[in-house]
């Protein structure tokens, strides 16, 4: 497989777009097999003087940063983009052809090692989950979005199979789709980078547009917002839907009276040993066994993985009791509805603190839900918490500058016995690295007395 991806490569006046963990992986990959090769690493930020001890001993490449570093993009063979950047405002008709990423060219060599997990939120879990599945029959590696670059992996004939986590920002630009494509839901998100709620869910459905009859498309029928897109689209791979509201009767996988059936027969009931909690992640949990099974894994290995499978960091985490009160991160909520999941999954819920960055997101359902759910405490950070406070109970809204603020004041008010969750229902990049950060400094300050 390196061989073909190498063959694509070779001879072409590559352009590196992006130079953060992904962009840096692509240099490194590409170096080990084409040490001559040249090589133009763009970036708004001046990579050169940034990591100069990288390039010592490269003289084949060269560097474009600055305000204009989008410029001049049709000039390169192949532009091998990494997912943050946005090319939303500028004119890529003149070069849309020639991008490609890692996700690219790795489908267009493994396809059909691959298994692709999209969605809006979910898609973390689900690839891990279906990830400890398959590995109880097959040799399988993890990658994409989850954090590890692909061209990182130990690309190797023997894997069986790959599960990737696909992002929407990862999927905007690709020609191909993998041999088994998941979308667990679409609701609003990245709206910033896809500027219309329409062209993100559109981009969303590159999961399936370029699959064949011989491939898996497998959705969640529950969620309207992707139902509405399936309904617009001709699927060419072969259709499983899920369903956990007992109203699709076409569901391959669904759940009626809290039975779960699968092609028609019970396979488990919603009260099966779990350590993921809610309605979200037994949807979850139902994709992952849907996908065990049409890789023949017995049920007893299904059944047994999903026992003992745990909560991934930043998502309905534990985080310890301290003064009597039970505390609970869920910093990668980044939209509402993952913020009323937490929600509905968590019981005695006291003292909710939420908000970050403004990206144009509505909360009006959001606000709605808050107004009648039993939380007794809102402790509301900038921005969306500042303008969603507003519309709340008074008697019951804090408003605090730091997310360290919060915290103090989370350990005076929450009735003990009761839990305190963190759950943004925004971005954490106002103030933040990201989701991760802001998820450890909540720890942090939990611990601190």
């Amino acid at each position: 497989m390196i061989e073909k991806i190498i063959k694509k490569l070779k001879n072409k006046k590559i352009a590196i777009l992006g130079f953060g963990k992904e962009g840096k992986s692509t240099y490194r990959f590409i170096r080990k097999y084409l040490k001559d090769e040249e090589i133009t690493i763009i970036d708004q930020t001046d990579i050169k003087n940034l990591d100069e001890q990288m390039f010592l001993c490269d003289k084949n490449v060269s560097f474009v940063s600055g305000n204009n570093y989008l410029d001049n993009l049709d000039k390169y063979d192949i532009i091998i983009k990494s997912p943050g950047i946005s090319l939303n405002k500028i004119d890529t008709s003149k070069f849309c052809d020639k991008i490609s990423s890692q996700m690219e060219l790795f489908l267009s060599v493994a396809k059909d090692k691959i298994i692709g997990v999209t969605g809006t939120k979910g898609k973390s879990t689900t690839s891990s989950l279906i990830y400890e599945i398959l590995k109880t029959k097959y040799k399988v590696l993890i990658a994409g979005n989850i954090g590890t670059p692909i061209f990182d992996l130990n690309i190797d004939e023997k894997i069986d199979y790959y599960i990737l986590e696909m992002s929407s920002h990862q999927l905007e630009y690709l020609n191909s789709s993998p041999k088994v494509g998941i979308i667990l839901n679409l609701y609003q998100d990245h709206l910033d980078h896809a500027l219309t709620l329409e062209h993100y869910h559109e981009i969303k459905m590159h999961m399936f547009t370029n699959q064949n009859s011989d491939d898996y498309s497998i959705y969640c029928s529950s969620n309207d917002n992707l139902k509405k897109m399936i309904n617009k689209k001709i699927l060419k791979g072969k259709i499983y839907t899920v369903d956990v509201t007992g109203k699709d009767n076409n569901a391959y996988i669904k759940m009626v009276n809290n039975i779960v059936y699968y092609n028609g027969k019970k396979v488990f009931d919603t009260n099966i040993k779990r350590n993921i909690l809610g309605i979200h992640n037994l949807e979850n949990i139902m994709v992952a066994y849907l996908v065990g099974k049409l890789f023949d894994i017995n049920d007893k290995d299904i059944i047994n993985t999903i026992a003992n499978f745990k909560p991934l960091p930043y998502r309905m985490e534990f985080v310890g009791i301290v003064n009597d009160i039970k505390f609970y991160v869920d910093t990668l909520a980044t939209i509402p509805e993952a913020t009323e999941e937490a929600i509905n999954a968590l019981a005695d819920i006291d003292t909710l603190i939420f908000g970050g960055m403004d990206r144009g997101i509505s909360y009006v359902e959001f606000i709605k839900f808050l107004q009648t759910s039993k939380i007794n405490h809102f402790i509301c950070m900038p921005t969306t918490g500042y303008k969603i406070g507003k519309e709340l109970d008074q008697n019951k809204v804090y408003y605090t500058e730091t997310l360290e603020e919060a915290v103090i004041l989370s350990k005076k008010i929450t009735k003990k016995g009761k839990i305190c969750l963190l759950s943004p229902a925004a971005a954490s990049y106002e103030y933040f690295k990201n989701y991760q950060e802001k998820g450890e400094s909540f720890k942090k300050f939990i611990l601190e007395k």
